[in-house]
């Protein structure tokens, strides 16, 4: 090990997969992945501001999941490919801290985005006649705030709580960034009482959550059943299913991680669980959403549209002044 990351409050990072034989693939790879999800993400935020059609609550609820998407990814990645190319492994007890802090707060936030995006569906599907007073723009507001209130309020109690667990012996962390099952690994006395209070917050804030996005699912699809419109069976449809898609994704190894021990599951398994939860699924949520949305595709093939004109227009100015004809007036001779 480096002597200067022999430090009593620093943690080590060993990285993504340290027994990896590719490294430098590997680090190429989620870097691509970052990227992409960066720009995605982005793209889509940017799209549900610029077109007016857009402006809706499923739209604001959606520009609020690509939001966290791409904190989620930011909060990782960054410092794991720093550290690979600088070779310094450390990370401070106060950063490590804060990346937790960040974590958490991120992952529980779009945990129960995800639930009231199912429940704005739900409105939507079965009852679209107070749909506009179920979901105003100030209640719309109203639910992104708790989210985020909620989320950093639960997070701050599973920072501080397991971060004053005494640590003995090596403080080598198996995996990318700092995680809370890391820690409680390398903590010297009995965490019983904390794993417990990690499952009961587990079963509030992602088994609650995923039974009431069932139910709503569930009643959705028996009121589109009984839709006499093929559009609009059709619609719903494709909505719902992208919802579906992304809920799976993201709650699946959530609850592979969180709702189990942890001496349960292995570090490298850890690692492929955060590594789908915290770096693929932000780079899939905008192609999900997307490729399955005309009415965001509709948004962005109207964004480039304007811009291929206003490119052409200017174009076509710049060809008309250089070919303008110059006129030379023959001055008439002073009559005498």
């Amino acid at each position: 090990m480096d002597p200067k990351n022999k430090t009593t409050a620093d943690f080590i990072l060993l990285g993504l997969f340290p027994s990896c034989r590719y490294p430098n693939l590997l680090i190429f790879l989620i870097l691509l992945i970052y990227t992409l999800a960066s720009a995605g993400n982005s793209l889509l935020i940017f799209l549900i501001w610029l077109d007016p059609r857009l402006h809706t609550p499923m739209y604001f609820l959606l520009s609020q999941l690509s939001l966290i998407d791409l904190a989620y990814i930011s909060c990782t990645v960054p410092k794991a490919a720093t550290n690979y190319f600088t070779g310094r492994q450390s990370i401070s007890f106060f950063a490590c801290a804060t990346q937790i802090f960040a974590f958490l707060t991120l992952g529980l936030a779009e945990c129960i985005l995800l639930t009231l995006m199912a429940y704005d569906r739900y409105v939507a599907v079965c009852n679209p006649l107070r749909y506009t007073i179920l979901m105003s723009p100030k209640v719309c507001l109203k639910m992104a705030a708790s989210t985020w209130m909620g989320a950093a309020a639960a997070a701050l109690v599973h920072t501080v709580y397991p971060m004053n667990f005494p640590i003995c012996g090596s403080r080598e962390i198996n995996h990318y960034f700092c995680e809370m099952p890391a820690i409680l690994r390398m903590s010297c006395v009995d965490t019983s009482v904390y794993e417990m209070v990690k499952f009961v917050s587990t079963i509030i804030f992602l088994l609650a959550p995923f039974t009431l996005i069932l139910t709503s699912y569930t009643l959705i699809f028996l009121t589109i059943l009984r839709m006499n419109s093929p559009k609009g069976r059709n619609k719903a449809l494709a909505t719902c299913s992208s919802h579906l898609t992304v809920v799976s994704l993201y709650f699946g190894q959530a609850i592979f991680i969180y709702m189990t021990p942890t001496s349960a599951h292995t570090p490298d398994q850890d690692q492929v669980g955060a590594v789908l939860g915290t770096i693929v699924t932000p780079m899939l949520n905008p192609l999900i959403y997307s490729l399955r949305n005309k009415e965001v595709i509709g948004a962005l093939q109207k964004c480039t549209g304007r811009c291929c004109n206003r490119d052409s227009a200017r174009s076509s100015f710049r060809c008309c002044s250089q070919k303008r004809p110059v006129l030379h007036l023959k001055r008439e001779p002073k009559s005498t």
